[in-house]
């Protein structure tokens, strides 16, 4: 499955997966008004074997398949304490 990735002008670290490229009608003005600007950051091959970095490949494919995007927010302080940590154990 491909996904193509948009990154929020307005909101820090704040990402759309869209199904299509350019297919913004899969968002819901209510999430995406809010991010507006956004601009194209890659295009890329989600296989079951993908790691992203701070989302499930996995959930992204479904959230695809089943609404046509996903929303990825910033970590939030706990994810990010957990990974340092986790990074340090390592």
């Amino acid at each position: 499955m491909h996904a193509y990735v948009y990154k929020s002008q307005r909101k820090s670290e704040t990402y759309i997966y869209l199904a299509r490229r350019d297919d913004f009608e899969a968002v819901p003005e209510s999430v995406r008004a809010p991010l507006v600007p956004l601009s194209f950051v890659l295009s890329v091959e989600l296989t079951p074997e993908r790691r992203l970095a701070h989302v499930d490949a996995q959930q992204v494919r479904a959230a695809l398949s089943e609404r046509g995007f996903f929303l990825q927010l910033p970590p939030s302080p706990a994810q990010v304490l957990a990974a340092l940590i986790q990074r340090d154990d390592g």
